[in-house]
């Protein structure tokens, strides 16, 4: 797979993620920002809190960024939350979702998408 590595770019910019998801739960309390910018964002900080701790491929990494959102998402399907009779902490809703929305599925695949180009137009700056 990859192999450990501290990587304080991914890291920092995992940091920021996290401060601007935090930002949109407390102060965006529904709407495009809150439901669909979120789950956009959510998949970059993802994917960019692994790449802080292991250095891996970027296609390989994203696609099991991916793998593990839309595993997520199915799960709300399957009222995960109910089953594990976690309906009501708010903190596991906020963190899990509640419920299964196909744009969020749009979403994620969007920000993989993002992260990927980006991450292999960077790459193609440096070696050339």
């Amino acid at each position: 797979m990859g192999k450990l590595a501290f990587n304080k770019t991914y890291f920092l910019l995992f940091v920021f993620l996290f401060i601007t998801e935090t930002f949109i739960a407390i102060y965006f309390k529904d709407g495009f920002i809150r439901h669909t910018f979120g789950d956009y964002l959510v998949v970059i900080l993802i994917y960019c809190f692994i790449k802080s701790l292991i250095d891996i491929e970027p296609l390989k990494l994203g696609i099991a960024v991916l793998l593990f959102a839309f595993t997520i998402e199915l799960l709300q399907l399957a009222n995960i939350l109910s089953v594990l009779n976690l309906q009501d902490n708010q903190l596991v809703k906020l963190v899990l979702g509640s419920t299964f929305q196909i744009t969020d599925l749009i979403a994620y695949t969007l920000g993989v998408i993002t992260v990927i180009l980006i991450e292999y137009k960077i790459y193609k700056l440096w070696i050339d």
